[in-house]
């Protein structure tokens, strides 16, 4: 009797190894980018990553996902409007420039002014292209202006500067800023390599939301 117990007691202790251990399932990797003004977005794209167990990683070489405001100039990529964002003309608030006309716009950032320190981004980032288009309608922003390197940096300098007018998107108006001209609103996209599927549909679908 103590021998068949013990033998018992053995098999009780040995069949559970035998049962497979539960997998955890496997982790996807998408590589995505972001323009500086579509950084919002970007946040969001992070939540999506988290309830899809996605890991993203940060790269501009070749990104499955590229976020940026504004339709790029030749499409031969998948493109997926997710939101939209308004192009805003900008001043501190005490500053003496008030409310403009597309016209008044226009000349100011083609002349200049000359109780203003006008700022602009780089030819070819997304926000300048939809300010290029919107406003300037062919016109070239006057060489004088100075260059902001990004929304955030644009932000900063209106703050800090009461004389400053800048352009923004609606997203990054913070502090002592307020609006005098807009622009219009612009497309936010989500640019594929190719035709999403599996996660990345699922994180695509999720930015629409």
């Amino acid at each position: 009797m103590k021998k068949l117990f013990f033998l018992l007691v053995l098999a009780s202790l040995i069949v559970p190894s035998c049962v497979p251990a539960t997998q955890t399932p496997q982790t996807e990797i998408i590589s995505v980018f972001a323009t500086p003004a579509a950084q919002p977005w970007l946040t969001e794209l992070y939540v999506c990553a988290a309830e899809s167990s996605v890991v993203l990683n940060i790269t501009a070489e070749d990104p499955d996902i590229y976020l940026r405001v504004g339709e790029p100039e030749n499409i031969v990529s998948p493109i997926y409007q997710i939101d939209q964002e308004e192009i805003l003309i900008v001043t501190n608030r005490e500053s003496s420039i008030q409310n403009l006309t597309l016209a008044e716009a226009q000349g100011l950032f083609a002349q200049g002014n000359a109780s203003a320190r006008m700022w602009v981004y780089s030819s070819g980032t997304d926000v300048q292209d939809v300010f290029d288009q919107l406003v300037m309608k062919g016109q070239t922003v006057t060489s004088l202006a100075d260059v902001a390197t990004s929304p955030q940096h644009m932000s900063d300098l209106i703050n800090a500067e009461k004389a400053s007018v800048g352009i923004l998107p609606r997203h990054w108006m913070a502090g002592s800023i307020r609006d005098i001209f807009s622009a219009g609103t612009a497309p936010v996209l989500a640019v594929t390599l190719e035709e999403p599927q599996g996660a990345l549909q699922n994180l695509i679908s999720c930015l629409q939301k």
